[in-house]
């Protein structure tokens, strides 16, 4: 009985954690029009940011994907175009794009650029002018 009710208040604190966990972007905002250059500024809570390599828990470094489809907990994030990396740590960037209508996704991801999955992305629309 006591192990069940240890195991279960365990699983609770776990579930928790994870709910305070997430990304955001500090900028732009969602719906923002914007002329390149812009600068793309991410924020992580719950999580610590590290360089790619490092597999201490709970830590892990930003990935921007650019018209693309967010990636499955557990699956590599490819390096292209699409799909920017920052594994120095980065938090910000000054991004290029052309004219037109953009969704932007935040992806975080380990050391090893394995995303975390969807509590641990955020998307954006924007517009290029």
């Amino acid at each position: 009985m006591m192990k069940s009710v240890l195991a279960a208040a365990l699983m609770t604190l776990s579930a928790a954690a994870f709910a305070q966990q997430s990304v955001s972007f500090v900028e732009p905002a969602n719906g923002a029009t914007v002329s390149s250059p812009f600068k793309v500024k991410f924020a992580v809570s719950g999580m610590d940011v590290k360089p790619a390599g490092d597999m201490t828990a709970n830590t892990g470094h930003h990935h921007l994907l650019v018209n693309a489809t967010p990636i499955k907990a557990g699956e590599v994030i490819p390096a292209d175009e699409k799909h920017i990396h920052f594994g120095k740590g980065q938090t910000e960037t000054e991004l290029t794009l052309p004219p037109g209508n953009y969704t932007l996704t935040m992806q975080f991801a380990n050391g090893l650029h394995q995303a975390y999955g969807p509590g641990m992305n955020k998307e954006i629309k924007i517009t290029v002018k």
